[in-house]
């Protein structure tokens, strides 16, 4: 199973959310450290991951050596890719 550990930024976006969505990219978060390739795909062009949950993405790398899943970003679909 996979830990998961937020970046600085990602917490500070994940805060500014509201609570009910908060609670819902939690709860996906939880659902793929058992197997997180299932759920994410691959960003084109860089070696990081996308985690779609409704309008929001969270842009994620996967550390399979050590078993860690970084959160790297969290953001609407809109403004996540700039």
């Amino acid at each position: 199973m996979y830990s998961i550990e937020f970046t600085k930024t990602a917490e500070k976006q994940f805060e500014k959310l509201d609570n009910p969505l908060q609670m819902r990219i939690i709860s996906v978060i939880e659902r793929i450290k058992i197997r997180p390739f299932h759920f994410i795909k691959r960003k084109e062009g860089t070696p990081y991951f996308i985690l779609r949950i409704g309008e929001y993405r969270v842009i994620l790398d996967v550390k399979t050596d050590t078993s860690i899943i970084y959160v790297i970003e969290i953001g609407h679909r809109k403004n996540i890719y700039d």
